[in-house]
């Protein structure tokens, strides 16, 4: 299926890593132009040079941004705009989840989960959105997770933010068409940084990787055995912002594995 990506222009925020980066290069890989941002500048660095190995340095802008500050998020903006005339896709990706019950969230971090979600994905479509108007397939799509429609009590903070950000997506898409589609897609655990890194602080040193995530998924009760890889996303999102997928807007994809319990 051609996806009709060849010579089209991306923004992936939170592009240097995990889903971003996998996102990116699949965007690439169809043709597409990207421009991506990420608060690490030695993260962003390494990705630049991942990519550019593999693709045409050109078609890879890369700007050091903090997408819950919107000066930060505006100048990448003005960076891309310089770059290209244009964005046809918006992929806001960032945030990773806080784990923490009602009783044991301060304040303060009630405010930080929430002003992360929430403006991670504010800040990006407001300052792109006039590039974005002047595609005639413009689309954007919000990375979020399972958490929103399947609270866990172990993240509340993370869960009740995941489930605002659905309500805007859905706001959205309805406030921007027919010019914009607006979808997400809603993950379950996906192998990334964090994942790693408590495989690295896991208990019994014995354990290999794929025994520690065979039996966390196991143990999450994910009907497919296995977390999820992230080109397995990337592949997903693709399609999404494709003009493939010219007639969907206001949807949400999930993609988990089968564990979630909901219909």
């Amino acid at each position: 299926m051609n996806l009709g990506l060849e010579g089209r222009t991306a923004v992936v925020t939170g592009g240097s890593s995990g889903i971003g980066l996998a996102t990116t290069r699949a965007l690439l890989a169809e043709g597409a132009d990207v421009a991506i941002c990420g608060r690490n500048a030695e993260r962003l660095e390494r990705a630049t040079s991942l990519l550019g190995a593999e693709f045409a340095s050109r078609r890879v802008l890369a700007v050091r941004c903090d997408v819950t500050r919107e000066a930060d998020v505006a100048a990448f903006a003005r960076d891309v705009a310089a770059w290209r005339p244009q964005v046809d896709i918006l992929v806001n990706n960032a945030g990773e989840g806080r784990m923490s019950t009602f009783a044991d969230t301060t304040d303060e971090q009630w405010r930080v989960e929430l002003d992360l979600k929430f403006f991670s994905q504010i800040y990006p479509v407001r300052a792109f959105k006039p590039l974005i108007e002047k595609s005639d397939a413009a689309a954007i799509l919000a990375v979020n997770s399972l958490l929103a429609l399947q609270p866990e009590p172990y993240m509340v903070c993370t869960s009740a933010a995941r489930a605002g950000i659905q309500s805007l997506v859905k706001s959205l898409s309805k406030e921007f068409a027919p010019k914009i589609r607006v979808n997400s897609v809603l993950l379950g655990l996906i192998d990334s940084g964090q994942w790693e890194r408590r495989f690295q602080s896991r208990p019994d040193k014995t354990q290999s990787r794929t025994q520690w995530m065979a039996e966390l998924a196991a143990g999450k009760h994910i009907p497919m055995g296995r977390l999820g890889d992230p080109a397995e996303v990337a592949r997903a999102i693709v399609f999404l912002v494709s003009p493939a997928a010219s007639f969907i807007t206001g949807a949400t994809l999930e993609i988990s594995g089968g564990v979630s319990r909901h219909i």
